[in-house]
């Protein structure tokens, strides 16, 4: 190789890339999707709950694949049965279309009853959420990457919320000036935050203070749910408004603090020039002393809420 590469932090070498041929080589029968659990599997490469990170491992051998340093098997056709066994959204493909009951629901907060709040990735209702953010969220659904949880929202057995969470990203300069961390602390701590990626309250509800107090509610249980899932906690979570549609008023009123605002380039801009839409970045931490567990360089780190 010309130079050295790096895939999410990981330093690709010569011996690398002749392993991942030899490995493709062996293994002819194999899809892409086998071969990057194959190669997680002899370089541990996992995740702190013991999965393997072979989606991010199928990421690094695309790119090796473009690059014209390996050479992958064709991809195989997916069928939309193995699809809907998934809950729909794989890919392009959008989540099928699910019926709820949309009679208008305008009431107080107090009139709506008890909310039941369900953590739904990898269960029967994940596709029920999959729907929903596709049919009535503004930017439709994506299947995330990476360490998410999805939630669904219900009162007297309806659904009436969709929010979606995800793992943060890298590179945020208000939110990194924010906590105050370094580079080195933000590369070993980042997986303890959170990023909201999705929040959508379904078009027939009109519930005043609806909003907010889902959020309230969802950071007293999303780093337990998180630890349960990913074997670790979360101490901060942070979202994006475009404040060409939205003023935040919601996230405000649950005490998020406006951090800054997004430079408007995205990660692989190839200049400084503004190509996407400024966003506003804001953040809520989960403990009272996320700045100091976030600046740690060892385990103490990743404590559980209550240490």
């Amino acid at each position: 190789m010309q130079a050295t590469l790096s895939y999410r932090h990981r330093v690709i070498t010569d011996a690398d890339v002749v392993f991942i041929r030899r490995l493709v080589a062996e293994n002819p029968q194999c899809s892409r999707r086998r071969l990057s659990e194959k190669l997680c599997e002899v370089w541990n490469w996992v995740q702190p709950n013991g999965a393997l990170r072979d989606m991010v491992c199928r990421g690094m051998m695309l790119m090796l694949h473009r690059r014209g340093l390996i050479e992958l098997p064709p991809v195989r056709q997916v069928g939309r049965s193995a699809l809907g066994a998934r809950g729909g959204g794989l890919g392009r493909d959008k989540p099928a279309a699910v019926s709820v009951e949309q009679t208008p629901l305008i009431m107080s907060l107090a009139e709506l009853g008890p909310l039941q709040i369900r953590q739904v990735r990898r269960t029967p209702e994940e596709a029920l959420f999959n729907s929903l953010l596709q049919q009535h969220h503004y930017l439709g659904y994506s299947q995330p990457v990476g360490e998410h949880l999805k939630y669904l929202v219900f009162a007297a057995g309806r659904p009436i919320a969709c929010v979606a969470w995800s793992s943060a990203p890298r590179h945020l300069g208000s939110r990194d000036r924010f906590i105050g961390w370094g580079a080195q602390a933000r590369l070993h701590n980042i997986r303890l935050l959170a990023y909201n990626t999705r929040f959508l309250i379904l078009p027939w509800v009109r519930v005043p203070h609806l909003a907010s107090h889902i959020l309230a509610r969802m950071t007293r249980m999303l780093s337990a749910d998180w630890q349960q899932l990913y074997a670790h906690p979360i101490y901060f979570v942070e979202t994006f408004i475009d404040p060409q549609r939205f003023a935040g008023t919601c996230y405000r009123a649950a005490n998020w603090t406006v951090m800054g605002q997004t430079t408007g380039r995205g990660k692989d801009a190839p200049t400084r020039a503004v190509n996407r839409s400024i966003k506003q970045v804001l953040g809520y931490p989960l403990v009272k002393d996320f700045r100091q567990r976030l600046s740690q360089l060892d385990s103490m780190a990743a404590l559980p809420l209550s240490a």
